[in-house]
């Protein structure tokens, strides 16, 4: 009786143990090995990363983009008495430098690519069955989470670098005359930007793949996300 009952108690553990396990891992089809949530959250991170990046890193990503191109710093919407000032602040001059600023945040783009790469690949993804389940960006919310504010620091050396270098030669000549404008306060505030910018480009890919996974030709993401999906 006493051997049964252990017995009994043996395989309700292993049977315990086995749902635990298969409420953490998923089988895309019968040609595929189990799979963790974790590892289809973070695949999901890093296709929707590379996509968004691989967009506003190509000449005119941000410019031609209406989603993610970048208004004027509000510095440059201050009024100021100096007659050369206000030409240079005039509309044909602020359209021109509104291009250039959203050009040189191409460059903070490329500083911040790798660098969600490499978060991606490290993160530690906690509840990935809740974001799996959770909202069209859930994924993009998580990770900007755990990042915080590090893409900021790492792109405004570039972008600092950027406006003393300007690609446009007036807008360099108009920048160096103009007066009391902080420009690192400036790449600061474009730092920001171009950080929302990002995020808001990676949570779009997410969403869209979210919505139609099999675009991603990604197994995983499509038995995780997809119509026959097991959650």
């Amino acid at each position: 009786m006493i051997v049964e009952q252990r017995a009994f108690t043996s395989r309700r553990t292993l049977l315990v143990g086995l749902a635990a396990t298969s409420a953490l891992t998923v089988s895309g089809c019968s040609s595929l090995p189990p799979f963790s949530l974790t590892e289809a959250i973070r695949r999901l991170l890093l296709i929707s990363s590379r996509n968004a990046l691989a967009r506003l890193t190509a000449p005119g990503g941000f410019w031609d983009n209406q989603l993610a191109r970048l208004e004027l710093p509000s510095v440059f919407g201050e009024r100021r008495g100096n007659v050369l000032e206000r030409i240079l602040t005039g509309p044909a001059f602020r359209s021109r430098l509104q291009r250039e600023l959203n050009y040189v945040a191409e460059d903070g783009a490329r500083r911040a690519a790798p660098i969600v790469a490499d978060a991606v690949r490290v993160i530690g993804v906690r509840n990935a069955i809740d974001l799996v389940r959770g909202g069209p960006t859930a994924a993009t919310a998580f990770l900007r989470g755990e990042m915080g504010t590090r893409l900021v620091e790492e792109m405004f050396p570039a972008l600092a670098d950027g406006l003393r270098v300007a690609r446009d030669p007036i807008v360099g000549e108009a920048l160096a005359a103009l007066t009391g404008i902080d420009l690192p306060g400036v790449a600061r505030q474009l730092s920001v930007e171009v950080d929302n910018a990002i995020w808001g480009e990676i949570g779009r890919e997410e969403a869209s793949i979210r919505a139609d996974p099999e675009r991603s030709n990604d197994p995983m993401l499509i038995s995780v996300f997809g119509a026959g999906k097991v959650l």
